[in-house]
């Protein structure tokens, strides 16, 4: 068969890399891709994701047997619908469903309906409301805008005047809510399950790092690394996270009758008082899915065409091995970044993989980067210490200028 992923980032290289390795599989297309990824014999198709007339009709004209959606924006505006509406096979929630991760709002009373833990919130429509939330709000406090932020969107506030400060960046609206919410405080997990219409199953637990510098300092970004396993999420903490909040969410999921066929996301916090859901994503995540995938052991492509033909879905198989991904970023993410740094031929013999996602080439057909976060140095090993020092040890023997990289992805494991 013949799949399409649409996508052009670190996300999109790992889905494309697991894939290849499907004996299912002949051929993998990714719409627009990336010149990484001629590397490891995925073909690029230069239309964009929110072009979804053309996309639609490269998948007719190639007889593409289904599409993966990777990005949020193309599942929040509608790809799933359009592509259903075409008789072809998809898989991703549809619009209304995507409204998990595109509208917080939402998300927060799906959970309130279906009695899924998550922090005390209001919504905001107007500043004479905001005024009325700041009036007798405690702090810490986090404030969030509504829609998509590309991991971006989430304020955590000290005090009245840095909450004024980053509301002074918002334009408070009905149509762009403001959301205030209790501050939660706990190590967070991230937890991503596939499912259609019949089934559903729980793949590899991970753990990400989503502030730009070391010690969970400075902004959030994307997401700068990421491993799994994760001791120190233990069976008694997944059994109660699966009893709590995975189950509900499906149940609700099923319950409200979407259309949803593919991964959701649950970010976790383990507080004091147990799980409680931080935010949900209908789809995998960046940079969590290069060391989620790698797990599997399951044929991927078998795995996904269960999903999308509402089959039973086989029980998941995990690699005992261990990944950790850490994030090479360009000078200045996730601001003005610098672009054009020649990228090494990176020589690696089985302690890691590089999945590219930012780069383009230059006039002599060399890797370059391209701005934002370029590429995923994943290193590999039997244990969560190894794999971070195989990591490391790349990025080390392969200094790329004008770039950074977090120094301390994992530790948090490595140092339980």
């Amino acid at each position: 068969m013949k799949v399409l992923v649409i996508g052009s980032g670190g996300r999109e290289f790992a889905i494309c890399r697991k894939l290849k390795a499907s004996a299912l599989i002949d051929e993998v297309y990714c719409a627009p891709g990336n010149p990484g990824m001629e590397r490891i014999g995925v073909h690029p198709v230069g239309i964009q994701e929110n072009n979804f007339e053309a996309l639609a009709a490269f998948a007719s004209q190639h007889a593409i047997t289904w599409t993966m959606v990777g990005p949020e924006d193309a599942l929040a505006d509608g790809i799933v619908d359009y592509f259903t509406s075409n008789g072809l096979k998809i898989i991703g929630p549809d619009k209304q469903a995507a409204q998990l991760e595109s509208s917080k709002d939402f998300a927060l009373n799906f959970m309130q309906k279906f009695h899924i833990p998550t922090a005390q919130h209001q919504t905001c429509t107007s500043m004479e409301e905001v005024d009325a939330v700041l009036a007798q709000t405690s702090y810490p406090t986090v404030i969030k805008e509504d829609g998509l932020a590309g991991g971006k969107g989430v304020f955590i506030v000290e005090n009245q005047k840095e909450a004024l400060k980053v509301l002074a960046t918002l334009k408070v609206s009905p149509q762009t809510p403001v959301i205030f919410e209790e501050y939660l405080d706990g190590p967070e997990y991230s937890i991503f399950v596939l499912l259609n219409q019949k089934s559903f199953q729980i793949l590899p637990v991970a753990q990400d790092h989503k502030k730009i510098f070391d010690h969970d300092r400075g902004p959030n970004t994307g997401g700068m690394g990421a491993y799994s396993p994760v001791p120190q999420f233990d069976q008694a903490a997944f059994d109660r996270t699966v009893k709590e909040i995975v189950e509900p969410t499906i149940n609700g999921i099923h319950t409200m009758g979407f259309n949803y066929t593919g991964i959701i996301y649950i970010g976790i916090m383990m507080t004091a008082n147990g799980p409680k859901v931080i935010e949900y994503n209908v789809r995998l995540g960046d940079p969590e899915t290069q060391v989620v995938l790698p797990r599997i052991k399951n044929d991927f492509g078998k795995l996904l065409t269960e999903c999308v033909d509402q089959e039973i879905l086989d029980p998941i198989g995990v690699d005992s091995q261990a990944y950790v991904n850490v994030v090479l970023a360009a000078k200045g993410y996730p601001q003005n970044y610098v672009k054009g740094q020649q990228l090494p031929d990176f020589k690696i013999q089985g302690q890691g993989m590089i999945d590219y996602a930012n780069v383009a080439v230059d006039d002599q057909e060399r890797l370059v980067g391209n701005g934002g976060r370029i590429l995923s140095v994943i290193g590999i090993g039997d244990s969560i210490k190894e794999a971070q020092a195989n990591a490391y040890k790349i990025l080390s023997n392969h200094p790329v200028s004008q770039t950074y990289y977090r120094h301390d992805i994992a530790n948090r494991a490595v140092q339980k």
